[in-house]
């Protein structure tokens, strides 16, 4: 089979399309026909201490075969997943996942558009519920609503009933209230000025806003990032693979009440092209190696 190798440190060029053979199943584990492995801005940074790696770490696919101790995924199940960061990657024609990470993947979007999905999507309903513990009519301030979590987290925090305001660039303004924000503040001007006190800020930015942003919690409320430590006894966390609240995800994207973000899709082939994308300053939406046709 065919597989993308990063062999050194360093960026995109680094990687190698190589020939591997067919990885078997151990107990527990599925066997899964990757058909679309999304990427990471900055990803190729992570597995730098057990090089020759395999990066990407979401994927859409079929289970071609499952071990034994498997229950509940069977051969020919199309299924997306969110893989564990201290392992390889995806980025490959076959790889053997932990079959308690598989979910039925979304029917209504294509491979591709499902594996962009998982990491971005974990993160946000992880941020806002897990560690922010969002409750219905309360008020959450989202910076970076125009990202790729962002975006997520304003979808589900207003699905929630929560009164969502975002911060994002003017330009993004109405692709922000077009994912369900209540209010949007332009990112160039002091936020604290334009919003009243808050239950929950979830930070995906990092930096000055985040550093600023217990001026504008209530009494009690949480301060929340996923891009930095915050100030303050706020709690910074990594996403974390979870197949309960994947298979929440996948039916919410087939009802239309979460939208993906926008994918551009590049052959496997292509890995470096496509890494070296992913990492152009200013861009939105995900990178998507297409493996299977």
């Amino acid at each position: 089979m065919r597989v993308v190798r990063l062999g050194a440190p360093g960026g995109p060029e680094q990687l190698a399309l190589e020939e591997a053979d067919r990885p078997r199943p151990a107990p527990g584990e599925a066997l899964v026909r990757v058909h679309a492995a999304a990427i990471t801005r900055g990803e190729l940074e992570w597995p730098l201490d057990r090089l020759p790696a395999i990066p990407s770490y979401e994927l859409s696919g079929v289970v071609e075969e499952v071990a034994s101790g498997v229950a509940g995924v069977a051969a020919g199940d199309e299924v997306f997943a969110l893989t564990r960061f201290d392992h390889d990657g995806v980025a490959a024609d076959y790889t053997a996942v932990p079959a308690e990470l598989l979910a039925p993947r979304p029917r209504a979007l294509s491979h591709a558009e499902s594996a962009a999905i998982p990491m971005p999507a974990l993160t946000a309903w992880q941020g806002l519920f897990d560690h922010g513990r969002l409750d219905a009519g309360e008020r959450v301030l989202i910076h970076g609503a125009a990202g790729g979590v962002g975006g997520f987290a304003v979808q589900l925090a207003r699905a929630a009933g929560a009164h969502v305001i975002g911060t994002a660039s003017a330009a993004s303004r109405e692709s922000v209230l077009d994912r369900g924000a209540h209010q949007v503040v332009d990112a160039a001007t002091r936020f604290e000025d334009a919003v009243g006190p808050v239950d929950v800020v979830f930070d995906t930015v990092g930096g000055e806003r985040l550093r600023r942003s217990p001026a504008v919690l209530r009494a009690g409320g949480r301060l929340v990032s996923v891009a930095e430590d915050p100030p303050d006894g706020g709690v910074y966390f990594i996403v974390a693979p979870n197949h309960d609240q994947l298979r929440s995800i996948a039916r919410r994207a087939d009802t239309g009440e979460l939208r993906p973000p926008p994918v551009e899709v590049h052959p496997l082939t292509s890995a470096r092209e496509a890494f070296a994308r992913s990492l152009e300053p200013g861009r939105r939406g995900k990178v998507v190696l297409a493996v299977a046709g």
